[in-house]
């Protein structure tokens, strides 16, 4: 296992830490109106200790016939996430067409209890495709919030347009989720994609906030047990931005390391040290259960993230889980990247992965895609002396990979799968991804050393991180001056990206037609401030049949 390297702090003290992959980044990079807060209010307690909906409502993995419906009821004053008391509690649901749930088309009970964690959801069924809907809990005379959701585009429809939100890696003590209200103060969007670390599991002070813990989050040791998990996750449910915007769309949500460890694998995590953290098959099991128990996912293969839904004839979307039978990451310059016996996906997701992108019939083959699949290198040599001098260091032999928790670091599979993409003519492929606090609008190619004169197999869209310190926050300057530096040398280095911003925090928006697929960049005033304003960046679209990504001045 690989060390740890720590620091304790309370609140307010100047000592945090960033993960080793954001260091490395960084130490490249220094070379080179919105009205109050939409808020669902957290429901007051009754002197009676009557149940409570006091972490919002929310729905998630849209079908064209149904939706999953979750919320936690609180039964009583001592029964707080994590804490493993309180009694059965049976909650009732309804799910109708108009807000004000007069015209019902779906009712029924379930019991929420201390094994759950006092989570319960609701698989609906039966219901019409591109079709809004209203839901509510009861519990014990209590009702929660009454929230919206929308079913997807039945599988033979010709749908003209879809809309979602897209965010990833929201640190709590880093700041306020001002994206996330951002997106809820919007009425167009089909459901919102969650790219990867919605939670976060150091301990307060422990991961990067630049040198402020704007809030403190709970427990504020670091996350371990199934108590911890779901302690944690109990408080990020506490946000009301976060409410709001579970209460107003669908999410699909994969999970990346931090749900878990920084930097899992299937056999560990660097954030994890095996024996005085327990055991990590323990640790990886009750992070699974508690985030089954408390996101609106439906557990998919094997137990994991990975699965694939459907939106009409316009497009698929594939979701993977990059960290359940991953091989461990492996440090630049071990030569081992290219090993074709390690990967990232395990031989049956990717084998799944190929197959869908083969099979679509949709216009688009969207990917929900946790870790950039796009190479990262620091320099530039021409084809005929990359591949020796890589082969002599011990380096990717496609680019000098910085960041081998990423793609970079599992080679083969990456050759593998846009090997396939290639071979069988399978266009109008797009990843969507997080984790990297960044910005990125890229072309995914098949040999990125003779890029742009070889092909390009697929474009990927990456988002920046809702709150989660980025090259500004990690070297305490103001936004774009790190960008403004870092980016031409990024690009230089990297001609298959067409653009990247190394420091702001925000959210994306991905609108899609048959012609093209168009991300939006929308960045936030300042991320510790819970009324931070929000303005629309850069706009990158990819036209259809082209595996390009090419600027657009027309935002949607």
């Amino acid at each position: 296992m690989t060390s740890r390297n720590r620091s304790t702090q309370s609140s307010g003290s100047a000592h945090s830490l960033a993960p080793r992959r954001r260091t490395v980044v960084k130490a490249a990079a220094a070379t080179a109106v919105l009205a109050a807060p939409l808020a669902a209010a957290i429901p007051a307690r009754a002197a009676s200790d009557a149940p409570a909906f006091l972490h919002g409502v929310a729905s998630g993995d849209p079908l064209p016939d149904g939706v999953l419906l979750w919320t936690r009821v609180t039964p009583a004053a001592d029964a707080t996430p994590g804490s493993g008391v309180g009694p059965d509690t049976e909650v009732s649901w309804v799910v109708a067409t108009d807000k004000a749930l007069t015209n019902v088309v779906s009712k029924g009970t379930t019991t929420a209890t201390a094994a759950s964690d006092h989570t319960v959801k609701a698989d609906i069924r039966g219901l019409a495709p591109a079709t809004d809907y209203w839901f509510r809990f009861s519990a014990g005379g209590t009702d929660s919030p009454v929230a919206r959701t929308r079913t997807a585009p039945a599988t033979d429809a010709a749908v003209t347009g879809l809309r979602f939100g897209v965010v990833t890696c929201a640190n709590w003590e880093a700041g306020y989720f001002a994206s996330y209200r951002h997106l809820a103060l919007r009425n167009d969007l089909d459901a919102w994609l969650h790219l990867g670390d919605y939670i976060y599991e150091y301990g307060t002070g422990e991961y990067g906030t630049r040198d402020t813990v704007v809030r403190e989050h709970a427990p504020t040791h670091e996350i371990i047990t199934l108590a911890d998990y779901r302690t944690r996750h109990g408080k990020y449910k506490t946000d009301t931005d976060l409410q709001a915007l579970h209460a107003k769309a669908p999410v699909i949500a994969i999970w990346d390391d931090h749900e878990f460890a920084n930097d899992s694998w299937s056999g560990g995590a660097e954030n994890h040290t095996e024996g005085a953290e327990g055991t990590w098959t323990a640790r990886q099991a009750a992070a699974k259960q508690a985030y089954f128990e408390w996101m609106p996912v439906r557990p998919a293969i094997a137990g994991t993230t990975y699965r694939r839904l459907r939106f009409g004839k316009l497009a698929d979307l594939s979701l993977l889980d990059l960290r359940s039978f991953r091989s461990q990451q492996v440090s630049t310059g071990s030569g081992s990247v290219d090993d074709p016996d390690r990967t990232i996906t395990g031989r049956a997701q990717l084998d799944w992965l190929k197959a869908g992108l083969k099979a679509s019939d949709t216009t688009w083959r969207l990917v929900g895609n946790s870790v950039m699949i796009s190479p990262f290198a620091i320099g530039s040599l021409s084809a005929d002396l990359l591949k020796p001098l890589a082969k002599l260091l011990g380096l990717p032999q496609d680019g000098l990979a910085l960041n081998t928790d990423q793609w970079d670091g599992y080679t083969d599979d990456r050759r593998e799968l846009l090997a396939h993409l290639r071979s069988n003519a399978i266009g109008n492929t797009v990843f969507l991804t997080g984790d990297i606090h960044m910005s990125w609008a890229n072309d995914v190619p098949v040999d990125a050393g003779t890029y742009p004169l070889s092909a390009s197999a697929a474009t990927e869209f990456v988002i920046t991180s809702v709150t989660s310190d980025n090259l500004d926050d990690l070297l305490k300057v103001s936004p774009g001056v790190v960008s403004t530096l870092a980016a031409p040398l990024i690009q230089l280095a990297n001609r298959h990206v067409h653009w990247v911003d190394t420091d702001r925090h925000g959210y994306g928006i991905l609108d899609i037609t048959a012609a093209r697929a168009q991300m939006d960049y929308y960045v936030l005033s300042d991320k510790t401030k819970a009324d931070a304003t929000s303005s629309w960046e850069r706009s990158y679209r990819t036209r259809s049949g082209t595996q390009k990504v090419e600027r657009t001045y027309d935002p949607v």
